[in-house]
């Protein structure tokens, strides 16, 4: 079974900037999809950000040109840079992993992230 380990999150005002890690279990990271997602209190989960096995990443355009995704496969862990971060951007974190279009059902305890004067 796969699990995801996230962290990284906090308070930090409107403007600032973090970096989320996510530690991945499993010998299949390095041929497997990477998403982050966010779910907001009273809110879906929604995919932020994604990586394929290969590198091509993919994201919404409310995070376009604020939110990198990258990910070191020999460290199987996956990082969300979160730049000029905005008070809508608040919500619990989560990555997941995905082969063939099919994510896991499988998540962490997510990592907190909270934009705020």
């Amino acid at each position: 079974q796969v699990q995801f380990v996230e962290s990284g999150g906090g308070l930090v005002q409107p403007g600032g900037s973090l970096q989320l890690s996510c530690a991945v279990s499993g010998s299949f990271f390095s041929i497997s999809g990477m998403g982050w997602y966010r779910q907001a209190p009273g809110k879906q989960r929604e995919l932020v950000e994604h990586i394929t096995h290969g590198g091509i990443t993919n994201y919404p355009d409310s995070v376009k040109g604020r939110f990198t995704i990258s990910r070191d496969n020999a460290k199987n862990t996956v990082y969300l840079q979160m730049n000029s971060l905005k008070p809508e951007d608040t919500a619990v974190y989560y990555c997941n992993s995905d082969r063939g279009g099919l994510r896991t059902p499988y998540w962490g305890q997510g990592t907190q992230v909270t934009v705020s004067t």
